[in-house]
């Protein structure tokens, strides 16, 4: 499945399928919000998030290609991120963009 952050896909003609979507809430364990507690006291990066918001990020874009397979799709345009906090422990990340399908039938 091609994913593309721009309009057009060079050399391709495509019919618009419609807008997809892959979304996820995730959250550290009490072990991990302890140590970003104490983190933040120090300042510097809190890797167990970091790596947490990467995680968010695939199950997204693997949500997002599942929806534009059920719907016929070839490639997605325009794909884009966007999250935001739930709580003080959970962050919920969306990836969306536009299915489109190949007139050409090949890719």
């Amino acid at each position: 499945m091609l994913i593309t952050t721009t309009e057009h896909i060079p050399g391709k003609d495509y019919e618009v399928i419609g807008e997809v979507f892959g979304v996820t809430t995730q959250s550290k364990n009490v072990f991990s919000n302890i140590g970003a507690g104490l983190k933040n006291i120090v300042g510097g990066e809190i890797k167990a998030y970091t790596s947490m918001l990467h995680e968010s990020r695939q199950k997204a874009i693997d949500r997002l290609k599942e929806e534009a397979v059920a719907k016929g799709a070839d490639a997605i345009v325009m794909m884009r991120f966007d999250s935001g906090s739930i709580g003080t422990d959970m962050q919920s990340v969306v990836a969306y963009g536009t299915a489109v399908r190949f007139l050409d039938d090949e890719y």
